[in-house]
């Protein structure tokens, strides 16, 4: 007890040197941008932050901002320069976590800024800008006028900046979309809106649909003030495609060239529109067998007596019921004794549906891997 005491112990005071470290970065920088609101902003998150990893409340690394290169770095006086020139001088925090999202600060075009309506001196093509502090000018002007789209009230004001953020990738006429059909951003309508202009445009895709957690992970004052939706993103993604008739986007997108049985496709491409298949979270799978096989293997199979978990998928054994899947879904939630579904190829169609927990035709559950 003594050793799990101590060792609790230095987690606890390492969490908060890299919390007070954060935090006197982002002071220094916001002094040095003139930022006298960012200012009290930053001494509320030294507060916070500190508080935090003294009493434990932050025992997931996977909530620690992740650093700076040394490129985004150097890089600090310019963005400084041009944060104040377009009036967002409190945003130099935000706008080093772009970068970083966008190219490590690395190449001569580091906001990506070429195919910004900004840019008048370089070809409007992906790599058009040869010169990095322009490519900074250009995409702290387009970020600033996407924060004021956004109406964006400061750098706590994590609702309306993830609006912006997921702007600043879609372009922002993403922003007038959301606010206009849902009055904010949601991952669900990040894919929805990605999905719709792939389709106009004739792209297999568009954009980064999880743009906005992935800035996040490097903007020290998201760590403290952001609060990610409820539920599962793959629960959101599928929801968003409740409706669909015969499941073309999704076989298609596995790389059938005809209409196949696509539940498996479905839940796949839902995974995939998160980025859980290239984290190895859920497997690309087209066969039933084939996905609970996955799991088995890797010891995240539950069977049907488990109460699940959103997120989970779910695999069904209609009559004759001899242990082979024949069917797989998503789990949306769990009320009343009743396992809530969104399930692809349903007849053919994208539904929601629902089930006694522990029923008969409930084969088992897979887990995602951490």
């Amino acid at each position: 007890m003594a050793v799990i005491a101590a060792k609790k112990a230095r987690e606890a005071a390492a969490k908060l040197a890299r919390s007070a470290a954060e935090a006197a970065k982002a002071l220094y920088t916001a002094i040095a941008a003139g930022g006298t609101a960012a200012v009290l902003v930053i001494v509320v998150i030294v507060l916070i932050g500190c508080g935090a990893a003294l009493f434990g409340s932050q025992d997931d690394d996977a909530a620690e901002t992740l650093p700076l290169s040394a490129e985004v770095e150097a890089y600090e006086p310019v963005i400084r320069e041009y944060a104040k020139q377009y009036g967002i001088p409190d945003y130099v925090l935000l706008i080093q976590a772009v970068m970083m999202q966008e190219s490590g600060g690395r190449g001569n075009d580091p906001m990506q800024a070429s195919e910004c309506h900004y840019n008048t001196q370089y070809p409007r093509i992906p790599g058009g800008i040869t010169d990095p502090e322009y490519s900074i000018a250009v995409g702290i002007q387009n970020l600033a006028d996407c924060l004021r789209i956004a109406e964006v009230e400061s750098p706590i004001d994590l609702d309306h900046i993830q609006l912006a953020l997921q702007g600043y990738n879609f372009g922002s006429g993403y922003i007038t979309w959301a606010q206009q059909k849902y009055g904010e951003y949601t991952r669900a309508n990040a894919v929805e809106f990605s999905m719709k202009m792939a389709e106009q445009m004739g792209w297999d895709s568009y954009g980064d649909k999880q743009y906005v957690p992935h800035v996040l992970r490097y903007y020290p004052i998201g760590k403290v003030f952001y609060t990610p939706e409820g539920g599962d993103a793959i629960v959101d993604v599928a929801l968003s495609q409740v409706g669909n008739v015969g499941g073309e986007p999704y076989w298609s997108w596995y790389g059938f060239t005809n209409h196949v049985e696509w539940c498996a496709c479905f839940v796949s491409w839902c995974a995939d529109q998160c980025g859980y298949l290239d984290s190895g979270a859920y497997p690309k799978f087209s066969g039933c067998v084939m996905g609970m096989q996955w799991f088995q293997q890797r010891g995240l199979w539950l069977d049907r007596t488990t109460e699940p978990a959103p997120g989970m998928l779910i695999f069904f054994d209609w009559s004759p019921q001899n242990g082979v899947p024949d069917h797989v879904g998503i789990v949306e939630r769990v009320e009343n004794g009743m396992v809530y579904t969104v399930e692809g190829n349903s007849r053919d169609v994208c539904r929601q549906k629902q089930y006694s927990l522990g029923s008969s035709v409930i084969l088992g559950y897979g887990m995602p891997a951490q």
